[in-house]
Order: structure tokens, then C-alpha cells, then sequence
């Protein structure tokens, strides 16, 4: 089933609709949200969220504002950054033992390759390095506009702006 035949049927709340949505999109938005959280409990867990979420608030999706998968990509992103900035989060994760600290360095490397696999990374690295700075802090390791500000020491509307021009020059490069 295509994607225009699903959101229809989505839409009417019909019940096979979401299994298929959830057998089209799940590893995708699973590896979106693990990428930032790096627990798979966690992660199964704010994906149950995102389902529920595009469930519920399918009638906000518009068309004309984007693509399906761009969309429900932002729910996941936005819903695994909720938990990492939730107090219940941060607290189970002040107790890790040194083990789990070991792995962080392979993960990174895991994460670098996926990017790597799906062809992003070769695109942001043909951006000026301010733009590669951007890309990195706020769409790979989940940063606010915020955050980003105070990693880079330039004032938020700069971030904002920069972030936009950068967006755009990587959609020049992808033609989209």
C-alpha cells in the first residue's frame, strides 16, 4: 500500500490502517529515536508514544506543508528530545554503571556510519563548516536552538538564521 492510500485510511481511524502505518515507519522512527536516546527500552517505549501521537493528531497533518514522512519524523525527533530533556530520564541515567560508558564510543561510530549509509553525512559535508557545526549540534545530537546558541557563543537569531540558510543550501544539494 502506497502512502497516498494509507493517510486516507488513517484519517477514517481504521484499524488496519495502523498496523501498516506501524509497518511502514517503525524501524525508521525506532532508529531516529535510539539514535538520541541510546536505550533500546527507552526507545520502544517513546516509539509506542510517537504512534499514538500520529494517531491522534493525524487531522494536524497538512499536506501542503511538507511530506508525511518529514512529518511524522518530527513527532519522533521532538518526542525522543521530550524524554532526554525529562527529569524521570535524567535520573536513571546519573547511576550508570562505568560499563555503559564503554559502549558510548562505539555508538557514536555506529550512529556516524548510519548517517554515512543513508547518504546525509556526504551532503552536510559539502556545507561551510558554520553549517556542518549547525547540522551537527542541532539535528544529529538533538540540541535546541538554545543550546546551540550557548555550544557556539553567537547569539540565538544568528543560530535561527544560519540554521535556515544552511537548510536551504542542503536543499539545494538534494534537490528537493
Amino acid at each position: 500500500m502506497t502512502q497516498e492510500e494509507l493517510l486516507p485510511l488513517i484519517l477514517k481511524k481504521d484499524d488496519k490502517a495502523f498496523t501498516l502505518l506501524y509497518d511502514m515507519y517503525s524501524k525508521n522512527l525506532y532508529g531516529i529515536i535510539y539514535n538520541l536516546i541510546r536505550n533500546h527500552e527507552e526507545s520502544e517505549d517513546v516509539l509506542q508514544e510517537v504512534f499514538v501521537k500520529i494517531w491522534k493528531n493525524i487531522e494536524s497533518y497538512n499536506e501542503s506543508k511538507g511530506r508525511f514522512f518529514t512529518w511524522i519524523l518530527n513527532i519522533a525527533r521532538n518526542t525522543a528530545i521530550d524524554k532526554l530533556r525529562s527529569k524521570g530520564f535524567n535520573n536513571t541515567q546519573k547511576n550508570l554503571s562505568a560499563d555503559n560508558f564503554v559502549h558510548l564510543l562505539d555508538d557514536s561510530n555506529k550512529l556516524s556510519n548510519m548517517i554515512d549509509t543513508i547518504g546525509i553525512q556526504e551532503f552536510v559535508k559539502k556545507l561551510k563548516p558554520k553549517c556542518i557545526k549547525i547540522i551537527n549540534l542541532l539535528f544529529f545530537k538533538g540540541y535546541t536552538q538554545q543550546e546551540a546558541s550557548e555550544e557556539l557563543e553567537i547569539p540565538l537569531g544568528t543560530v535561527k538564521t544560519q540554521n535556515r540558510n544552511c537548510i536551504n543550501d542542503l536543499r539545494t544539494f538534494l534537490q528537493v
